[in-house]
């Protein structure tokens, strides 16, 4: 289905670390050999957000050949002094196209008058411009990446001639309690996994709803947006 609102842009960096968040409570990590659905989302969030949509995104385009490179990281100690040394395999010289859409928040009626498409759709588009409102990250935050604008399918890419390359089992995203989808869902954060493959560079996404395994984390009340959250945004003139 062709949405009228879709952006396209594509992200690059140096690094990346695309992983599952669950398994990163310490020790060594490894990355994924492609972005996460859940980063690229988290990528358009520090783009341009609000409460009032969500972005979906579509699909995302290999441009680069999948490199890594390990490194020995000091990670920082919180509750004691202690001096480790851990392992983190990083993808290097990244490169990705991707093509986004956003919907409505049904979840959040209380925000139905700042749906308007045309609005959000331009404020987006200027704001991938921009390079985005906030830092751009791949993965982690010490993978700085950089958003420009892109028509997605252009140029040479590094699989293209790659018919099918599967990933096996990957962590897709997490869904949270005001994005929940169906009754399943409602009051609780769920984490969803599937099975990726990729065809000619390019990875097409499911929907959230259609990623064939879901795992509860814990229950997730909604918080409510009101006249007190939106009052630094009208000052911007962002909420009708």
């Amino acid at each position: 289905m062709q949405h009228p609102n879709i952006v396209e842009f594509q992200v690059s960096g140096d690094y990346a670390l695309f992983s599952d968040p669950i398994m990163r409570m310490g020790g060594e990590k490894c990355s994924y050999q492609t972005p996460t659905y859940e980063a690229l989302k988290g990528i358009l969030a520090s783009v341009y957000w609000k409460p009032t949509f969500i972005w979906y995104i579509d699909s995302v385009r290999v441009m680069k050949r999948i490199q890594t490179e390990v490194k020995g990281i000091r990670p920082t100690h919180y509750q004691d002094d202690k001096n480790d040394l851990a392992y983190y395999t990083y993808l290097k010289d990244c490169l990705y196209q991707v093509r986004a859409h956003f919907e409505w928040n049904e979840n959040r009626p209380e925000l139905a008058s700042d749906r308007n498409e045309h609005k959000h759709h331009n404020i987006a588009k200027r704001m991938i411009l921009k390079g985005g409102r906030r830092d751009i990250f791949l993965g982690t935050r010490e993978c700085q990446g950089y958003v420009e604008p892109c028509v997605f399918g252009e140029g040479e890419g590094a699989y293209d001639d790659l018919p099918e390359l599967g990933f096996g089992l990957m962590y897709h995203g997490i869904t949270y309690a005001d994005e929940a989808y169906s009754p399943e869902t409602q009051g609780k954060m769920t984490a969803r996994f599937w099975r990726p493959v990729m065809r000619r560079g390019v990875i097409d996404f499911p929907r959230p709803e259609d990623c064939p395994l879901a795992k509860t984390l814990r229950e997730m009340e909604v918080k409510p947006f009101g006249e007190s959250n939106f009052s630094g945004l009208r000052e911007f003139g962002e909420v009708e």
